[in-house]
């Protein structure tokens, strides 16, 4: 994995904490953002606007001012950034009163000097411009290699009502920060709003927000449901403080006095730290948006109230007309009407099931539009417009425990996940908990973690409890620990194939583990072996011979030899039955698992050494391989419709087991033969996690470490369940593998170009 000791820069121009606006906290998510997924492969500089009464202590990351008051200081510091070879790209975020000039036309002398690649972040599109507003809109646009709108109906402005061309325009939506759905009770909990129904608004506060409306509405309704508690999150706007101080608040504190609601509303007069206000936003049970602004194009907070899982009842400002729906919340028809507010809260406050329902969808369809994923379209544009796109690399993201241990109960892994909160119903499998002991022995190898041990104590258990009598293992457990009807329903031969492979595994570490461990699954072992012929099914033969492969590493047993041979025997049979020209595979369609096989071919040639068994893993696997990966990505087999011979192939639906399959297979694959070419699709195929994938979004969550559950043709299936959660953290075992011996390179190669 190359390294690249610094990137070349992006320079982001805007206003910056400690300066307290709305567009300062947005600049700081992306450079924040960016430099979490992008590291060192593209640092990101700020360029600080500010106007001549206040002065701010920065942070290390702002290397100019601009005050914007005078003209000169434009093309003085443009003049400074040109003089910088290592910036390649310089990112402006606009809103007319943040320049100076009519209409903020001190950029325009800035833009002229600049020489460096300029891309131009629209934060408001006026409609029905007049003249001037529109020359200056249209020369902003035309000094500018790319114009960045954040809603399609700021796109649909400037090209209608400002004649400017599509081509140009990009849309990146407004970022967002992810939560955990489960947060919900247990923040209302910390904040002592238990048993209450909250309702939230939040911004900088001034008479446009329009929060008088919500409070005339309020006491008709706490009549009905005293339980109503209203938070009204926010400092007054620092320059309506400097124009008029607190009478807006005053008025409205009136109004709440007034109205003889104390009791139920709550003014949090504070500029809060990020983490504070999305647990106020997150234990919303409904946000409420004011404001009366009808050309309001954008509203962050919008949308991080509806990713902190909040169903929102909102006036019709052109963003909201946007995003929501019924499905995932209330958009009023007019602006400022009490009883239309009235109404609404009325509905969500009563319909609990309605209001859950709105919070979730909410919750879910903004998951593409976490920072995260905001960042990876910067950072390809970026390498678009700099001509350095082969020069980014993904940070890898820290390995994280969090929802194994939550998934994980005294008995076993659960199964499923609704979200990220594990689902009670969906039970226990062997398959999941097989996968999750060899995770675990993994875990302490690579980190020497002392609940790793805990853990593995906690799977091996119940994969103990799954075996009968005879050897043979049952797969799937209800939540009271009950066998069911779907062990009947069902062929077990994958999971009795997974359940050798753990125990192998577990074995074939005894010097590591502790022997009580080793003990156990010698036991179980012994009886599994006794119906080891009862495995018919070419997967589950390959995932027996991976078993066996780890048992014969320490116990070289002529036995154990033969029946690896015998098996890697009837997976060729397979293959010379199946296999043709263009169609070097072991059965007449791919499905689940592929790389399995191929694997299993190698693992038999390093026991037996049969050079037959080493040719034919190499070709089938590098059939395989051809089927995967594709212009710069790897795109594997969907679970919408499996791969048959004779037929067209169905993209999308990928899911992450197929992928970190694909990474186990080319880890061994490349230590065998030592050729490059799987080390790098090893890299490439770790980078679907990434954001290199059709949808350039990440598939794992950062809070909690998990993989969501899918990947579709326009959404992520952001379910996270235990299979797809383990895949991903194996994924990351083999790459801190690698990490061990590469101490320098944290990252990840991205190779595709912006399309």
């Amino acid at each position: 994995m190359r390294f690249l000791e610094r990137g070349m820069k992006m320079l982001i121009v805007s206003s910056y904490p400690p300066r307290e606006c709305g567009l300062a906290t947005f600049s700081n998510d992306i450079a924040n953002s960016v430099s979490r997924i992008f590291g060192n492969t593209l640092p990101v500089e700020i360029c600080a606007l500010q106007n001549d009464e206040t002065s701010y202590e920065y942070g290390k990351e702002v290397t100019f001012t601009l005050s914007t008051t005078l003209l000169q200081n434009y093309r003085i510091v443009a003049e400074k950034i040109n003089e910088r070879d290592d910036i390649g790209l310089v990112c402006i975020q606009h809103e007319f009163g943040l320049y100076g000039g009519v209409y903020g036309e001190y950029l325009l002398a800035f833009l002229l000097a600049l020489n460096k690649p300029v891309v131009t972040v629209f934060h408001t599109v006026l409609p029905n411009p007049d003249a001037k507003r529109k020359k200056i809109v249209r020369a902003i646009a035309n000094l500018s290699d790319r114009i960045i709108i954040l809603t399609k109906y700021a796109q649909e402005l400037l090209i209608s009502h400002y004649g400017y061309r599509k081509s140009k325009t990009m849309i990146i939506p407004h970022g967002t920060h992810i939560v955990l759905w489960k947060q919900k009770e247990l923040l209302k909990n910390k904040y002592h709003y238990s048993g209450k129904t909250v309702l939230s608004t939040f911004g900088l506060i001034s008479e446009n927000k329009s929060i008088e409306t919500v409070l005339y509405a309020l006491p008709e309704i706490v009549k009905e449901h005293p339980e109503i508690i209203y938070l009204v999150i926010g400092k007054t706007h620092p320059e309506v403080i400097k124009r008029e101080g607190e009478i807006y608040r005053t008025r409205l504190l009136q109004i709440v006095k007034d109205s003889g609601l104390e009791n139920n509303v709550v003014f949090i007069n504070e500029y809060l730290d990020l983490n504070q206000l999305l647990d106020y936003l997150t234990l919303s049970d409904i946000y409420l948006f004011t404001s009366k602004d009808p050309n309001q194009a954008v509203s962050g907070t919008l949308v991080y109230a509806m990713a902190c899982g909040c169903p929102v009842i909102a006036n019709p400002i052109p963003h909201a007309k946007e995003i929501i729906d019924d499905s995932n919340g209330i958009l009023l028809d007019v602006f400022g009407k009490t009883e239309a507010f009235k109404e609404a809260i009325e509905r969500l406050t009563e319909n609990k099931e309605v209001r859950i329902a709105m919070a979730k969808t909410a919750f879910a369809n903004t998951r593409a539009t976490a920072w995260e994923n905001v960042a990876i379209k910067y950072g390809l544009l970026f390498g678009e417009l700099a001509n350095r796109t082969e020069d980014l690399r993904f940070n890898l993201p820290p390995v994280k425990f969090d929802h194994i241990e939550e998934l994980t109960t005294d008995y076993g892994m659960l199964q499923f996940s609704k979200f990220g909160q594990p689902d009670l119903k969906s039970g226990y499998t062997l398959d999941d908990n097989a996968r999750a002991l060899i995770n675990m022995i993994m875990f302490y190898k690579c980190f020497e973690a002392p609940k790793a041990l805990k853990f593995a104590n906690i799977y091996l258990s119940f994969m103990e409890g799954m075996q009968r009598d005879d050897g043979w293992f049952d797969n799937y457990k209800n939540y009271e620990q009950q066998i069911t009807g779907q062990n009947v329903e069902v062929n077990l031969d994958d999971a009795n194939g997974r359940a050798l492979w753990s125990l192998g595994y577990l074995i074939s570490n005894e010097e590591l583990m502790p022997p009580s461990l080793v003990f156990r699954a010698q036991k179980c072992w012994n009886k599994a072996l006794k119906r080891i012929d009862n495995i018919k099914s070419p997967r589950a033969l390959a995932y027996a011979i991976k078993g066996l492969y780890h048992y014969h590493l320490v116990h070289k047993e002529e036995k154990i030899k033969k029946r690896i041979r015998h098996f890697a025997e009837t997976l060729i049979h397979h293959y010379h039955i199946n296999s043709e020209d263009n169609w070097s595979w072991y059965e007449d369609y791919m499905t689940y698992a592929n790389n399995v096989l191929p694997e299993a071919m190698m693992y038999s040639y390093l026991v037996t050494k049969e050079k037959q068994f080493k040719s034919i893993a190499e070709v089938s696997f590098d059939f395989l391989l051809s089927q995967y990966f594709m212009k710069g990505q790897i795109k594997v087999i969907s679970n919408r419709g499996w791969f048959k011979k004779k037929n067209e192939r169905t993209f999308y639906g990928e899911q992450p087991m197929e992928v970190a399959t694909t990474i186990i297979a080319l880890d061994l694959f490349y230590e065998v033969t030592g050729k490059i070419k799987y080390k790098d699709q090893l890299e490439l195929a770790f980078s679907w996690f990434l954001g290199n994938n059709h949808l350039k979004q990440i598939m794992y969550n950062p809070v909690n470490g998990a993989s969501y559950d899918g990947l579709e043709d326009t959404n992520i299936n952001i379910n996270q369940g235990a299979e797809s959660t383990l895949c991903f953290f194996k994924a990351q075992m083999i790459m801190e593998k690698y990490l061990k011996k590469d101490t320098t390179n944290k990252t990840v190669k991205l190779s595709q170009k912006v399309n």
